[in-house]
C-alpha cells in the first residue's frame, strides 16, 4: 500500500517546489524540495567554500522561521550543488532538500492547509534571504531560457 504523498507549491518563477512525506498515514516527517539552475555571477577560487557557506546560511533561515512552530528545531539540509563543475556562463543543477520532523505532541494531517501555508512562506524566506540578492549566483527555471509558449488565439477564416 502506498502511503507516500506529494504536493506542488507555485508562485515560485526561478524554481521547482514541492513537499511531501514517506509515511501520511502516520505523519512524523515532512520534506521540502526546491530545485533550479544556478549560474556562477562571477569567477570565485574557492566554490567549496562558497557552497558551504550558502548552505550554511539557508540553514539560519530556516532555524529563525522554525523555532515556534508544530516542527521540531531539529531538521536536515542537504544541499546538492557540484562546486566542481561551478564556472562562469555555465548552468549547474541544484537540489534543496529540507527535512522537518512535527513535534510529538502535534495532531496534523498531510492535507491541512496550515503545513502548506508554513512550507509556502518559508520557502518565500529562503528565496528572499538567500537566492533573490545572491552574490555568487543567477537562478534559473530551466538548463536552457527558452520562453515560455503562450497560447495565441486564432480566427478560422
Amino acid at each position: 500500500m502506498k502511503k507516500g504523498k506529494t504536493s506542488k507549491i507555485q508562485g515560485f518563477k526561478t524554481a521547482k517546489v514541492l513537499f511531501g512525506t514517506v509515511d501520511s498515514v502516520n505523519l512524523k516527517s515532512i520534506y521540502l524540495n526546491i530545485q533550479t539552475w544556478v549560474e556562477p555571477k562571477k569567477d570565485v577560487e574557492n566554490w567549496s567554500r562558497v557552497v558551504l557557506n550558502f548552505s550554511r546560511s539557508i540553514k539560519h533561515s530556516i532555524y529563525d522561521k522554525i523555532k515556534n512552530s508544530f516542527f521540531d528545531d531539529k531538521f536536515i539540509v542537504d544541499l546538492d550543488l557540484r562546486s566542481s563543475g561551478l564556472s562562469l556562463n555555465k548552468k549547474s543543477f541544484m537540489n534543496l532538500e529540507i527535512n522537518f520532523f512535527l513535534k510529538d505532541n502535534v495532531e496534523l494531517t498531510f492535507k491541512d492547509t496550515e503545513i502548506k501555508d508554513f512550507l509556502k512562506n518559508l520557502t518565500t524566506k529562503i528565496f528572499q534571504e538567500n537566492l533573490k540578492n545572491n552574490q555568487y549566483f543567477k537562478f534559473y527555471l530551466s538548463k536552457t531560457n527558452k520562453p515560455i509558449n503562450k497560447t495565441v488565439k486564432t480566427e478560422n477564416i
